[in-house]
């Protein structure tokens, strides 16, 4: 997954993560250690990762200063609708989960978005979400210079059509199949054409991964960091 997500990030300039997001973390150092991209970590204190939480994060998102996100989500739906609040009938909600903060808003304001999720299942992927605590779609005549780009899973990668409003299966990660993702996803795509399975990384990348990337992300994420990258703090 982080070398998945790391391919979506080719050509980003500066790279925002927000809390609980090693995963896309990872793959934002990955770039950063390859390309030199300038990569911003909420609640790192490492002053090269260092942001001052959400104000200076909304404040780049809406001067166009950020060319990368990412989100995840209790409930994600085909039209790349996240739900963060919560599973039920608002506001009588029988699940009630952390909330959306300023998901919404940078939904809206970074281009390139790139849901993810370690957990690819029908649970996760819904035909419509409970609660839209972030759209994917807007209407033509709204002002909105971002939205979903890409959604990374254990099993696969697919892009965002923005115009059609829908997701195209790009890859299938090595080991399962196009049924496979049917069978766990809530939610009608499409397959692409020329289908393919998902790259594994090369030598070199797995390397920067456990050396580098795993170094820089034990700051933030130190737990992450030794149970999966096997870096000791």
């Amino acid at each position: 997954m982080i070398a998945a997500i790391a391919r979506k990030l080719q050509g980003c300039g500066h790279i925002a993560v927000g809390v609980l997001s090693p995963i896309p973390g990872s793959a934002a150092l990955l770039t950063r250690a390859r390309a030199g991209a300038r990569v911003s970590i909420i609640g790192s204190t490492h002053p090269d990762f260092r942001t001052d939480g959400g104000v200076d994060l909304f404040d780049s998102a809406g001067q166009g200063r950020i060319d990368a996100f990412f989100l995840s989500g209790g409930q994600i739906d085909g039209q790349a609708n996240v739900n963060l609040t919560g599973i039920g009938a608002y506001p009588e909600l029988d699940v009630r989960w952390s909330g959306a903060f300023g998901s919404a808003y940078l939904y809206f304001m970074v281009p390139r978005v790139i849901l993810f999720r370690a957990e690819h299942s029908r649970r996760v992927f819904v035909p419509k979400v409970d609660f839209i605590s972030a759209p994917g779609v807007s209407p033509a005549n709204v002002h909105r210079p971002g939205g979903p780009h890409a959604l990374v899973t254990n099993l696969c990668v697919m892009r965002f059509d923005r115009a059609a409003g829908r997701f195209t299966l790009e890859s299938v990660h090595p080991g399962h199949t196009l049924e496979e993702v049917r069978d766990n996803t809530g939610f009608d795509f499409d397959a692409a054409a020329d289908l393919a399975q998902t790259p594994l990384p090369h030598r070199e990348t797995l390397a920067l991964i456990r050396g580098t990337v795993a170094r820089d992300i034990a700051g933030p994420y130190p737990e992450f960091a030794r149970a999966v990258l096997g870096h000791a703090a």
